[in-house]
């Protein structure tokens, strides 16, 4: 069993973003490899400064690229606490999380954002 420690009032949705929602998100570097889990307010912004290597820093270094995983929020502090949960989990756990909703470890960008920008 997944352990939660959301609270029974922090409003989860799963898949669609209604008003303005924050996004908890999981990137891998291919199917069982390197995670990152991040957390913003601009999904498609951010996952895209990931994919085409815009900063510095771990997702550049190890080609953690994947959208795999994630979830909207409907409060930045409901999704900090959210991400600092799930990078405490075991990576078993988190492994399980991605797959419940996503077994074959497909990059959702393409299909979450089909207008945003592409690598040329």
């Amino acid at each position: 069993m997944l352990d939660s420690r959301l609270r029974g009032n922090d409003t989860v949705v799963v898949g669609r973003a209604v008003g303005k929602t924050y996004a908890v998100y999981i990137l891998a570097s291919r199917t069982g490899g390197t995670l990152y889990i991040g957390v913003t307010g601009d999904l498609a912004g951010r996952t895209y400064t990931h994919r085409e290597n815009l900063i510095e820093g771990f997702t550049r270094r190890y080609g953690v690229h994947r959208l795999v995983w994630f979830e909207w929020l409907d409060e930045i502090d409901v999704a900090i606490r959210r991400e600092k949960q799930l990078k405490k989990w075991n990576r078993a756990w988190k492994i399980r999380l991605i797959e419940e909703t996503n077994p074959q470890w497909a990059d959702l960008y393409p299909s979450l954002f089909p207008r945003a920008p592409r690598p040329q």
